[in-house]
């Protein structure tokens, strides 16, 4: 059984933010040690990338050789994008869990899950580039409108910036119908657009109402951050089950 028709399902926002908390509060503290976990491992691949770009950006001498300093800033990028993968797909199963009625044990959460991190990656990347060569087009066209009339440059930009806003909009779910939803990354971004349009409005509601939230959490620095993340995961993947339905298309909490 595939995705519900596009337009059949409703998304309630209040219910989503509801469904989220309560999710979250079935299991606080595995939530929170994962996601301390995650930190702390990301931690050296994350000094890794940094020193790298530092190193290879610096014109001055250094300790260390351009060589070091290069392979360390892919060990640094290719590691931090493992467990940034890992912590992603961890903390997305365990709400999906969490918001079947189920405490999520800490293994649900660390379990890795190479088929579905390939897919996350894949519709990432699929979508970063999609953006890119809009971007790039944009670009050329305002340049060659340039060169007629100098108004009309800016009119590419305005263009791409309302088809950016859209794009993100209609891609909200994009972790859960990766991970939930469709197997192919091409798939996952037809099904996002397909899928939110009827409901565009309500959905960037729900993403405009996350967005406030993270920003009344960067008032308490880092712990409040530390919190709203996992209730954020968990509300949006209580929307994506209110429009694309509570089933798991993929296999992921068999795999």
């Amino acid at each position: 059984m595939g995705l519900p028709t596009p337009g059949t399902n409703k998304l309630q926002v209040l219910r989503a933010i509801e469904e989220g908390w309560q999710a979250f509060c079935r299991a606080p503290w595995p939530f929170l040690l994962f996601e301390v976990l995650v930190l702390v491992v990301s931690a050296p691949f994350a000094a890794l990338l940094a020193g790298g770009v530092v190193r290879l950006n610096s014109p001055e001498p250094a300790f260390v050789h351009p060589i070091a300093a290069g392979i360390g800033l892919v060990v640094g990028l290719v590691g931090y994008v493992v467990v940034a993968l890992w912590g992603a797909v961890g903390l997305t199963r365990a709400a999906w869990i969490s918001l079947d009625g189920q405490k999520p044990s800490f293994a649900q959460f660390t379990r890795w899950d190479r088929c579905a991190s390939g897919r996350l990656l894949g519709s990432v990347l699929l979508l970063s580039v999609l953006i890119g060569l809009v971007g790039v087009l944009a670009t050329l066209i305002g340049t060659a409108l340039g060169q007629v009339n100098a108004a009309l440059a800016a009119l590419p930009a305005v263009v791409f910036g309302v088809f950016y806003i859209w794009l993100l909009v209609s891609q909200k779910f994009l972790l859960q119908l990766s991970l939930f939803g469709v197997k192919r990354p091409l798939e996952t971004i037809q099904s996002g657009v397909s899928g939110v349009n009827p409901s565009w409005w309500v959905v960037l509601w729900l993403a405009i109402v996350e967005a406030v939230v993270h920003a009344v959490a960067a008032l308490f620095s880092y712990g409040g951050l530390l919190v709203v993340l996992p209730v954020v995961i968990c509300t949006s993947t209580a929307a994506y089950r209110q429009l694309f339905g509570s089933q798991d298309h993929t296999g992921i909490l068999k795999a």
